[in-house]
């Protein structure tokens, strides 16, 4: 069983761990940020940023870190960041939030171009000279007026874009603001606006989204093209829209009830919407009803989407076709074709018919295997034989190692149905290879032989090594096991709960018992590599070592007392308490010699023997000696006399001086 040393990529909780350990680096330094493996120092002047820079770098030196130098940028002016342009001015939007108004396209009829007007009219506000920007435009949508797109029209058109993707128009996100979601659908496209309600009422755009529908989605009804447009927005904002309140508007009513969050979803709607509903239950949301004429923002992005390439799946009949296309068997007539078209094979077809093989030394490799079975190839109906066996050509043998596979008969029978039908140059070899890279072989292979037994180390003296571990829930109880692995002397405690809390409490008291001990090893549980219980562990200068994960032999000390601990109580359950067992359990245990060290766990833990009441049994020399005293002073007593005194009497007294 191996355990990763470095913590590998692909974890769902890698970023967050590698995250606040970066944190943990660099806290307490100023002016310097981090976002996972992208630091940011900055300072006041070049001596600061210097400053600041040195303190990064000392930081990272003393835990071990180092840094890539070709990945290192120093003494920018501006540079991209999460997302933003920063430089000495302030912080920036990336152009790439706003790819869906700069890239929109040219408008081509009257219709379109009503819609891109609706949306720069929606953000009027932000718009200097809006009326004269927009005159040529404004200009086409008479009724008498032909459509013809003009220089001025394509100018109009350019800064429309430019002054609603401008600074003045775009706000930053901001946590403590509402967020508004605004998302609509056309026959052709979707689009979304994420904005914030300023504190005046005014909404400011954040960032624009929209997409072409591919064809199967043009094919949905109005509705389920509204709700698609919602799942859009909702998936594309999720970063700013996830674990938050945020109001979802829509120009089509009856959404507000399908995608109501405090109402159920309508049993009779299309299976397609109550998955969208689902999606959306994830969030924190409001929806409300806004009518067309008010939601030109998103409808003008739903009307000029970005293209986008959609892949088309392929029919479920060609699928079907194909996969049973597949699964045909191979024919006589497949292996007479392939075996013409291959190189090889056709050379060796030649010489057996001509019978004019060449000589062995100095032949090409490749045909090595056939010239020294020339005498046994043979030919029928345009395929090559040996003996009674097929020569399969190159591009069939997959195929035929997977007819030869089928059943997972093994190594053994595969090579013997093989030798009644098929050959090539390395069949064995590739049989052998096919039933070790079977996954469903190997998941039910026998369990591989043992490996060479590691024995923990015997400590010198008691209590300096110990191995925890929980057992139960047993009778509604969990006990907590710990033995020592010198004297293999248990203690088993009753748990209320098994938390790091009360493991450090029950620990606690064991070590006032018997001192601290040098190490203490215990599986993976919660408990157990808790940051609480580290701590507990390092302020006592314990060392911590923890079992390989899912191979509880490691433990072994203390999951071996478990499995004997468990029996006990089952074989001796409902003749008392649990406390009561449990305590008899471990005075017989205690007394009784390991099977390892062939000593009482109580004589190399206290260097004595726990008194039983089987000491009873045994002659006792206090009674020899009770026996004597008893018959010192009977005879102490025929030469005595008893004598008293009282307070005041005078008494002779010898002096020994």
């Amino acid at each position: 069983m191996f355990c990763f040393n470095r913590l590998p990529f692909g974890i769902t909780s890698a970023p967050s761990i590698f995250q606040k350990i970066m944190d943990q680096v660099l806290q307490g330094l100023p002016n310097v940020h981090c976002f996972l493996d992208d630091i940011l120092v900055t300072g006041r002047n070049d001596a600061h940023h210097l400053e600041n820079l040195e303190a990064v770098l000392s930081r990272l030196e003393k835990f071990g870190l180092r840094v890539q130098k070709e990945k290192c940028e120093f003494f920018r002016d501006s540079l991209e960041y999460l997302g933003h342009i920063i430089d000495a001015t302030g912080l920036h939007k990336s152009p790439d939030k706003m790819c869906a108004i700069v890239d929109a396209p040219l408008p081509t009829n009257t219709s379109q171009l009503r819609s891109f007007l609706g949306l720069i009219n929606y953000y009027a506000r932000f718009v200097p000279n809006l009326s004269t920007l927009l005159h040529p435009l404004n200009g086409l949508l008479h009724k008498d007026i032909k459509w013809e797109w003009s220089k001025e029209c394509d100018e109009a058109f350019r800064k429309a874009k430019e002054q609603l993707s401008s600074k003045s128009n775009l706000t930053h996100y901001d946590p403590q603001l509402p967020v508004i979601l605004a998302c609509d659908a056309s026959p052709y496209g979707v689009g979304a606006v994420i904005s914030h309600r300023m504190p005046g009422g005014k909404e400011r755009p954040i960032a624009f989204a929209s997409r072409t529908l591919s064809k199967a989605e043009q094919n949905y009804a109005q509705i389920e093209r509204e709700a698609l447009g919602i799942i859009f927005g909702v998936r594309r904002f999720h970063s700013y829209l996830y674990g938050r309140h945020f109001i979802l508007l829509t120009d089509h009513r009856p959404l507000t009830t399908i995608l109501s969050p405090s109402k159920a979803i309508p049993s009779m709607a299309a299976a397609r919407l109550q998955r969208w509903a689902l999606i959306l239950a994830a969030h924190n949301y409001t929806i409300k009803y806004r009518r067309a004429a008010d939601h030109g923002n998103a409808d003008g992005l739903s009307r000029l989407p970005l293209p986008v390439q959609h892949k088309e799946k392929p029919g479920t009949i060609d699928t079907f076709l194909v996969n049973h296309l597949e699964c045909l068997p191979i024919r006589c007539t497949d292996v007479r074709r392939e075996t013409r078209s291959d190189i090889t094979l056709s050379q060796v077809m030649e010489m057996v018919s001509t019978g004019r093989f060449p000589a062995t030394k100095g032949s090409d490799s490749s045909l090595m295997p056939y010239l020294v079975r020339k005498d046994e190839l043979t030919t029928s109906q345009g395929c090559l034989l040996w003996g009674n066996r097929v020569i399969v050509p190159p591009k069939l043998r997959k195929q035929v190692l997977e007819e030869l596979h089928t059943g997972h008969l093994g190594v053994v029978k595969m090579k013997a149905v093989a030798r009644n039908y098929v050959w090539w140059p390395g069949l064995d070899a590739q049989i052998e290879e096919k039933c070790k890279t079977c996954l469903p072989c190997q998941r039910t292979q026998k369990t591989p032989c043992l490996t060479p037994l590691h024995p923990w180390p015997w400590p010198t003296a008691p209590w300096q090594r110990i191995h925890v571990d929980f057992a139960g829930p047993y009778e509604g109880r969990m006990f907590l096991v710990v033995v020592d692995a010198h004297s293999k002397w248990p203690e088993v405690i009753l748990m209320e709960a098994t938390t790091s809390a009360k493991t450090i409490q029950a620990l606690r008291g064991l070590f006032s018992h018997y001192g601290v001990p040098e190490v203490l090893v215990s599986d993976n549980g919660p408990q157990f590599t808790s940051e609480e219980f580290a701590t507990f562990l390092k302020s006592n200068g314990i060392k911590h070592v923890r079992s390989a994960p899912f191979h509880p032999a490691t433990n072994g000390l203390a999951e071996r007392f478990v499995q004997t601990f468990k029996h006990s109580l089952k074989s001796s359950k409902g003749t008392s308490s649990v406390q009561r067992r449990l305590d008899a359990f471990l005075l017989q245990y205690r007394n009784t010699p390991h099977s390892t060290t062939q000593e009482a766990p109580a004589m190399l833990f206290l260097h004595r023997k726990l008194r039983t009441r089987l000491d009873l049994l045994k002659p006792s020399v206090a009674a020899v000696v009770d026996q004597a005293q008893d018959a010192q002073r009977s005879y102490r007593a025929v030469h005595s006399k008893s004598r008293s005194f009282s307070v005041g009497d005078p008494v002779l007294v010898r002096d020994y001086r």
